[in-house]
């Protein structure tokens, strides 16, 4: 059975850091588009950082270029979301999300609108002092 749960989330300090994990059942992680997203009450959901597992590729949401990082760890069937310099306009309820990986609709789909089969439930992340 497939099976995302992400984990990590909570209150944390504007400037400050949080990783995100989410871990993977029910099917290998190298053969997937992982994705993560958030949403905040009264916005629609946006992307936030993807990684095309078989190549490595990565893409990141214009608002969290160059403070967000998306990795995988294989061995443990991981994907993880690193976030610093957080904002306030960061908190948001993160989930991941996972489709089987094919070049031919990854590259006109782009990785936000993605097929993605699969959904983990979501963690909330608040940026407050």
């Amino acid at each position: 059975q497939v099976q995302l749960v992400e984990s990590g989330g909570g209150l944390v300090q504007p400037g400050g850091s949080l990783r995100l994990s989410c871990a993977i059942s029910g099917f290998g992680l190298d053969y997937y588009v992982i994705g993560w997203f958030r949403q905040a009450p009264g916005k629609e959901r946006e992307g936030v950082a993807c990684i095309n597992a078989p190549d490595g590729t990565t893409y990141y949401g214009d608002s969290v270029k160059r403070r967000f990082t998306i990795s995988k760890d294989s061995a443990e069937n991981m994907v993880y979301l690193q976030m610093s310099s957080l904002k306030p306009e960061d908190t948001a309820v993160y989930y991941c999300a996972a489709g089987v990986s094919r070049d031919y609709l990854l590259a006109p789909a782009g990785p936000w609108n993605y097929p993605y089969d699969y959904w983990g439930q979501g963690t909330q992340v608040t940026v407050s002092s």
